[in-house]
C-alpha cells in the first residue's frame, strides 16, 4: 500500500529550453513529438498528486555562468550540442524553467549532469520532505532519466518509471532503456500511475 504523502513526480528536464520551439533545443531544431507529448500527459498525474497531499519535483538541467555570463560546458556536451550559448539553460532565465503545463512545482533543484543526484541537494530535499517513492518521468529516457533513476535505487528510494512519461530521440533506444530500467524499478504507464494515486 503506497502512502501518498510519501509519493513524489520526478519531472526530469522538461524545460522550455528543451521544449518549446523558442528554447535552446527548438531554435536549434532539434524538436521532436514523443518528447513535446509528454507534459500534456503528465499534467493530470502532477495535479492529482498534488491534491491529494503528494508532492511534484522538477529537476531542471542548468549551465551556471561563469564570467561575463559564459556557461560553463562539459566537453562531451560542446560535441554534441554545440549551439548551446550564453544564456541558454540559464538559472532564473525563461529557457531553464519547467514548461508552463507542468507549474508549479511543489520543489526544484538544479542539476548539472544527468543524475539529478549529483552534487546536487535532491537526496536531502526528498528526505526533508519524507519522499520515499518517486515516480520518474521526462528526459530523455536513456540519460537524465535513467541516470537518476539508478541513483534513486542505490539510495533505496522506491521508483517507478513512467514508460510513456519519459521519451528519448530515438524511439528504439526508449523502448531499450525502459526494458534495462525494469531490472531495478517498477515499470507503469501513466495511466496506471493516476488509477494508483486516485485509489488511494
Amino acid at each position: 500500500m503506497i502512502n501518498i504523502n510519501s509519493v513524489g513526480l520526478l519531472i526530469v528536464d522538461l524545460q522550455n529550453d528543451f521544449l518549446h520551439s523558442q528554447g535552446a533545443y527548438g531554435r536549434a531544431g532539434l524538436k521532436n513529438s514523443d518528447i513535446g507529448a509528454l507534459p500534456s500527459r503528465i499534467a493530470p498525474i502532477a495535479k492529482k498528486l498534488k491534491m491529494r497531499g503528494g508532492w511534484v519535483v522538477s529537476t531542471q538541467f542548468t549551465l551556471i555562468p561563469g564570467k561575463e555570463n559564459n556557461p560553463f560546458i562539459s566537453d562531451h556536451l560542446i560535441k554534441l550540442r554545440p549551439f548551446l550559448s550564453k544564456g541558454d539553460f540559464l538559472p532564473g532565465a525563461w529557457g531553464h524553467d519547467l514548461v508552463d503545463e507542468l507549474k508549479p512545482a511543489d520543489l526544484t533543484i538544479e542539476k548539472v549532469a544527468y543524475s539529478a543526484f549529483y552534487m546536487t541537494r535532491l537526496e536531502w530535499v526528498l528526505k526533508k520532505a519524507e519522499i520515499e517513492h518517486l515516480f520518474v518521468c521526462g528526459i530523455v529516457t536513456n540519460g537524465g532519466v535513467a541516470s537518476t533513476v539508478r541513483d534513486a535505487h542505490v539510495r533505496d528510494f522506491k521508483v517507478t518509471v513512467l514508460s510513456d512519461g519519459c521519451a528519448a530521440f530515438s524511439p528504439s533506444v526508449h523502448q531499450q532503456s525502459i526494458s534495462d530500467l525494469s531490472t531495478i524499478a517498477n515499470v507503469k504507464k501513466c495511466i496506471e500511475a493516476l488509477e494508483i494515486i486516485e485509489n488511494r
